[in-house]
Formats: structure tokens, C-alpha cells, sequence
């Protein structure tokens, strides 16, 4: 890809978004931080990323769960940067209940936020990227794009999804230089699932290494945590010029388990 190429990446304060949003500036790339809040310590940290990494940085506040706030995002950082060359859909949140238990507001969240956040922004960015010439869009899918757990039925239905637009975009977009994959992490060590641990030691009576191990990476054959650093190298990977001809696919970080 060119120098002075910009990068949105939706949901990305934190966790793999965050990482996403370092790896991208790490190899040139100027970036666009976005989050539902819009405080201080949000513009912050993208001054702190544009000085680290020798690049354009600015957070921009939107609202995944609005689709016309999704396409003010997408339209709001090439009118700031002159051009939008990457887009990333990472957002998304998680609610776990048996469907018959499933509450219809937390059904129609994470639908529009994992899934209908992804096609507004996508929309909206088609168009910038065909000015330019080129255009990858990466969406953070999940292992749970292509294999189900019970009482996650939103979830996999919003990962299931995204891997369908997924393809969708990337035939439609074939002849345009624009390539559209889906990432399709297991289990990573973030800050969110990080705090999720002492409650499982205390639920399972087990030490730390062992509810890691045999509870939440149960099926993730390696036994060990994806990082936010490789699928922030995945993602580059799938921006960079030797990935011109990888369109329509996922690529899975998850230890092994889609292999099973």
C-alpha cells in the first residue's frame, strides 16, 4: 500500500482495537481512534499514539449502535486526513443468555452493534476507497463466525454475519482494488477478559494457570492465549501489498480451534 494511508478502526480504546490501532500507525499508517465516550483521556491517547509512532492520529466519537453515526465516522476521517484507505470494524459487545431467556433489547444491541455497525461503515467508506483507487477493509470477526456456543446466540449470529458481508463485499468490490477479509480470533488476553479470571478461579475452586488452561481455553487446543499484537500483525499483514489477492476469506487466530 502507499505512504500517508489512514486507518479507521471502530471500538478502539482499548483491547484489539487498541492494538490494531498501534500496529497500523507502527507501519505508517495514520489513524483514527473511535469509542462511544468522548472524554479527555480518549483525545489523549490518540496524541500519545501520533507522537510514538511519527503519524496522524485523532479520536472520533460515534456511536456503533447509530448507523448514520457509523457513516458520519467514516465520512468525518476523510474529510480530516484527505482520504480513507483502511477500514477496520472491530467493535462489538457480548451478552450470554438461553434464547428463550434472551432479553430482545440485548438481542438488537449486539446485532446492530457487531454486525449492522460493519455495513454502515462499510457503505460509507466503498465510496472514498474507489476515489483513491484501493481499499482494504477488515472486519474482527471471532472463532464464533464459524463455530456456535450455547447461550451466545446473538453473538454467533452478529459473527456469523459479518463473516457472510464479509464475502459479499469482497465479490463485489473484486474488480475495484478493494479487498474485504474477516479476522476470526479465539480467546485473547485483553484487559476485559484479564478481569473475567478471578471470578472463574473462584466459580471453578481453581488456581489461575488451571481456569486459563482447562475452563476458558478449553477449546483452544494450543492452551494459550491469542495476543493483541498478532492480530494487529494479522490485520497489517492484510493491509500490506502482499495480501492484494486475499479477498472474500477468514483468517483464524485461535489456537487450533476451527481445526477440530
Amino acid at each position: 500500500m502507499r505512504d500517508s494511508r489512514t486507518a479507521v478502526i471502530t471500538g478502539s480504546t482499548s483491547g484489539i482495537g487498541l492494538g490494531i490501532a498501534r500496529g497500523l500507525a507502527a507501519d505508517g499508517c495514520n489513524v483514527v481512534l473511535n469509542s462511544f465516550t468522548d472524554s479527555d483521556e480518549d483525545h489523549a491517547l490518540a496524541e500519545e499514539i501520533a507522537r510514538e509512532y511519527a503519524v496522524k492520529a485523532a479520536y472520533l466519537q460515534a456511536d456503533m449502535a447509530d448507523g448514520a453515526a457509523c457513516r458520519r465516522l467514516v465520512d468525518e476521517t476523510a474529510r480530516r486526513f484527505g482520504s480513507l484507505d483502511v477500514l477496520v470494524n472491530n467493535a462489538g459487545i457480548q451478552h450470554v443468555a438461553a434464547v428463550e431467556d434472551f432479553p430482545p433489547e440485548k438481542w438488537d444491541a449486539v446485532i446492530g452493534i457487531n454486525l449492522s455497525s460493519a455495513f454502515h461503515t462499510t457503505a460509507a467508506a466503498i465510496p472514498h476507497m474507489r476515489q483513491r483507487g484501493s481499499g482494504r477493509i477488515v472486519n474482527i470477526a471471532s472463532a464464533h463466525g464459524l463455530r456456535a456456543s450455547p447461550f451466545k446466540s446473538a453473538y454467533v449470529a452478529a459473527k456469523h454475519g459479518m463473516v457472510g458481508l464479509t464475502k459479499t463485499v469482497a465479490l463485489e468490490l473484486a474488480e475495484d482494488r478493494i479487498t474485504c477479509n474477516a479476522i476470526c480470533p479465539g480467546y485473547v488476553l485483553t484487559p476485559l477478559v484479564e478481569a473475567q479470571i478471578p471470578d472463574q478461579m473462584k466459580t471453578h475452586r481453581m488456581d489461575r494457570d488451571a481456569v486459563v488452561r482447562e475452563v476458558m481455553l478449553a477449546r483452544q487446543p494450543t492452551r494459550e492465549f491469542a495476543t493483541v499484537e498478532q492480530i494487529a500483525a494479522a490485520t497489517v499483514f492484510l493491509c500490506s501489498d502482499g495480501a492484494a489477492q486475499i479477498t472474500g476469506t477468514t483468517l483464524s487466530v485461535d489456537g487450533g480451534w476451527t481445526a477440530q
